[in-house]
């Protein structure tokens, strides 16, 4: 080694003539200007030139951390690449120092005529269709807007793929349940779950953070799609004023023919009057701020889904570390020991189910549906526990390799099973309790709810065989299943039917009158069926909100219009003062009617 420095060591000398160079712009102008200055070349020039130092400015003693900000600054200038998640490498991002800077993608480019007609053809729609209710006209608003998605995500390039297509399809099936059922609930479940289906179907997303967050991802580009509207608007109308001028000219020409000749027409005959009464939406000024609310709202929703689906954030960059793994020893043990608890549990179920209740009953001195219902929502608890339990063990389970995963599936399958057969106890239970006292909408809920568990326990068990890749998106359809067939099968119709059929077959001295009579008009044929006084007493309170209802066709579902047929034909008799003592012998939901400590589940 010798004794004097290297070259890369050794101060640069300084050259002749170095005491007299040009004025270049002071670094500190530069850096204010957010520039690097005009004799400072950016770091690839330095490297592929091979200047030598006395080329480039050096930064003084006295500020150095000027000089490491120049420097940086040069660096963010120089062409690095850009985020995987973005369109093209080095693309140009919009400035954001949030933490999803990285997952957006390059704005969008000017919005096309295309997705601007479907935007303001959803926004009329919503004013003049959803101010009377939600039943078919959800799905007609519903249409324009998925129109203004393809369109945006043709201009960006985007293909359709299969999940894409699931999504969407799964989004609009859903909105068919508020068109076919009158019911709320059911109603307001599945309109929730379109709107995460659509904002999936936009985003694209297919891990966990992914999907979770995906699936409310559509509200993030509210702001954003209003703006990219607005610059749109401006920029087209700017361009080409006498287009707009014709459109305006050849809309308004075609209102005034449709309203002369509408006009003539419907004075000229009454049925075709009625008919163009019906498919007309009624408008007034009380209405006037209502429907300009709902303009808006579907304006702004139509536009951030044009926009999400044109520059989606791709929400799949958000990662979750991993825990670190724990040895096989203290992974494994407690859950051994767990396994071992749910099969003492279970042994015991099965000697319940196959004619052990007289001894249950002995020594716990409870009926068949005490002891149903004083479990089901304890099993309930242990089967959501239970996934808890399995996700946090996937977290910290030991990944050594291929002893490792055999130890995980050996420990969380058998525990997977065990609580299925969890489940499945829970459900007999429930079966008891309803064929006793009944069925209602907190007991078809969590009936419902516990067997959508019992799925996604499948679907662990299957991801744990076949591989993890599509279990999150598995889990998103089997919900969104879930609530399509939930809706669709009626839960108040087959609230009304069970407890018709138990007051039929006298299971029931009588039927709970005051329950049923709150049920929707999707529960009229099966009240229909009932007896007099209890069919009036009843169906008394529907019929008053059917019939005496004037709404148009659009807000009317198809359960609400069936119901409306029934009681036209066989309308309630009476005034309903012999409805007071009807329904109210003998047990109401399993306790008495004046009892303090009644329990409407």
């Amino acid at each position: 080694m010798p004794d004097q420095p290297s070259e890369a060591s050794r101060p640069p000398e300084k050259p002749r003539g170095a005491d007299t160079p040009p004025t270049p712009e002071p670094p500190a102008a530069a850096e204010a200007a957010g520039t690097p200055a005009a004799n400072e070349p950016r770091p690839s020039e330095a490297r592929t030139v091979g200047a030598t130092p006395a080329d480039t400015a050096r930064p003084s003693p006295a500020q150095p951390s000027d000089g490491r900000r120049q420097r940086a600054q040069a660096a963010q200038q120089a062409g690095q690449p850009g985020s995987p998640w973005q369109h093209g490498a080095g693309a140009p991002v919009a400035k954001d120092d949030g933490m999803t800077a990285r997952l957006r993608p390059p704005p969008p480019s000017l919005i096309r005529p295309a997705v601007l007609g479907s935007v303001l053809a959803t926004a009329l729609l919503s004013a003049l269709l959803l101010s009377d209710g939600l039943a078919v006209n959800l799905l007609i608003v519903a249409v324009p807007a998925a129109l203004a998605a393809f369109f945006a995500a043709q201009a960006a390039g985007r293909r359709l793929r299969p999940w894409t297509a699931t999504w969407a399809v799964g989004g609009l099936a859903l909105l068919a349940v508020p068109a076919i059922r009158d019911a709320g609930w059911p109603t307001f479940l599945a309109v929730v779950s379109a709107f995460a289906l659509g904002s999936l179907a936009l985003h694209g997303s297919r891990s966990w953070p992914g999907v979770l967050i995906g699936s409310l991802g559509l509200f993030d580009s509210v702001v954003p799609g209003v703006i990219w509207g607005v610059r749109g608007i401006r920029a087209r109308a700017s361009g080409s004023r006498a287009n707009w001028g014709a459109t305006l000219r050849t809309t308004a020409v075609a209102l005034v023919l449709l309203v002369v000749f509408g006009t003539l027409f419907a004075s000229a005959d009454a049925a075709f009057a009625e008919l163009l009464g019906s498919l007309m939406p009624e408008a007034s000024v009380g209405t006037g701020p209502w429907r300009t609310l709902l303009f808006a709202l579907g304006l702004a929703g139509a536009l951030a889904a044009a926009h999400a689906a044109a520059a989606p954030v791709r929400w799949d960059g958000l990662t979750v570390r991993p825990g670190k793994p724990r040895g096989r020893a203290e992974w494994a043990l407690p859950l051994i020991v767990l396994n071992l608890l749910f099969a003492a549990f279970i042994t015991l179920q099965l000697v319940v189910l196959f004619g052990g209740y007289d001894k249950v009953r002995d020594v716990t001195g409870l009926s068949h549906a005490e002891y149903a219902r004083q479990g089901f929502w304890q099993l309930l608890w242990a089967t959501l526990l239970t996934l808890l339990v399995i996700a946090l063990a996937l977290r910290w389970a030991p990944r050594g390799g291929t002893g490792d995963r055999t130890l995980v599936r050996s420990v969380l399958g058998p525990l997977c099973v065990l609580t299925l057969v969890v489940v499945a106890s829970a459900l007999r239970r429930m079966d008891l309790y309803v064929d006793e006292y009944g069925l209602t909408r907190l007991r078809i809920s969590v009936a419902a709810m516990e067997l959508w568990l019992g799925v996604v326990l499948i679907l662990i068990l299957a991801a744990g065989v076949f591989g993890a890749r599509f279990l999150p998106r598995a889990v998103a359809v089997s919900a969104a299943a879930g609530v399509l067939a939930f809706g669709l099968l009626s839960p108040d119709g087959l609230i009304a039917e069970q407890n018709v059929q138990r007051f039929e077959d006298g299971r029931s001295t009588s039927i709970d009158i005051d329950y049923v009579k709150d049920l929707s008009a999707d529960a009229v044929p099966a009240l229909d069926r009932l007896p007099e006084p209890e069919r009036s007493c009843a169906l008394r309170i529907i019929q008053n909100d059917v019939l005496h209802d004037d709404t148009p066709w659009y807000a009317t579902s198809w359960g609400e219009a069936r119901a409306k047929e029934i009681l036209e034909k066989r309308p309630v008799k009476g005034d309903g003062s012999d409805c007071y003592r009807v329904g109210r012998e003998g047990t109401r939901n399993g306790y008495e009617p004046d009892d303090d400590g009644y329990d409407p589940y």
